[in-house]
């Protein structure tokens, strides 16, 4: 059981079987445990997170795709998405009701804060649009839709160290074009 791979053990808890399940487990457990431990610091918490994270882990092993992360990663990332949903749901502090006012203030849109906010889109739009069309692209895809560099490079069917390259030369070109006045 121990030289089994990752991959091995998750299917193996895909299908039901309990040996593999327990493998699984067992091999994960501790991991699981501590990263729910470093984020909500509350042990008994963190025991259930990890249980939630395993239950998980079993109903959603079919999605599990090995192109993008390891097990570990992937269960880990389950893990700390889960801590930070708990920690969250758990902290509810009054305010008072001066605090309540002023907090308001800060969240209620007003039509100078609209505009504001439109003329700062309308400038970044602008520069996204000024940059070659292949770093437009790559940053579109990493700032908007969230992609790696790695499925960037996939996508657009280009070595890894050039949508890097393509990301962060955008970046350079946007932050120089959005620091200098209007």
């Amino acid at each position: 059981m121990g030289r089994l791979p990752d991959e091995a053990l998750l299917s193996g808890l895909a299908t039901g079987d309990p040996e593999l399940a327990i493998g699984f487990v067992r091999r994960f457990q501790h991991r699981v445990f501590g990263v729910a431990t470093a984020v909500t610091g509350d042990p008994q918490l963190a025991a259930d997170i990890a249980q939630q994270t395993f239950e998980r882990a079993w109903r959603h092993a079919q999605i599990y795709d090995s192109r993008r992360e390891s097990v570990m990663t992937w269960l880990t990332t389950r893990a700390h998405n889960l801590a930070i949903d708990a920690v969250r749901s758990r902290r509810p502090e009054p305010v008072t009701p001066e605090d309540l006012d002023a907090m308001l203030d800060v969240v209620s849109e007003t039509p100078e804060q609209r505009a504001l906010a439109d003329e700062a889109s309308s400038r970044l739009r602008a520069a996204v649009a000024e940059l070659p069309p292949e770093q437009g692209r790559a940053l579109v895809m990493a700032g908007i839709y969230g992609m790696t560099a790695q499925r960037i490079a996939d996508w657009e069917k280009i070595p890894l160290a050039t949508a890097r390259t393509r990301i962060r030369a955008a970046m350079g070109k946007l932050r120089t074009t959005l620091a200098s006045p209007k």
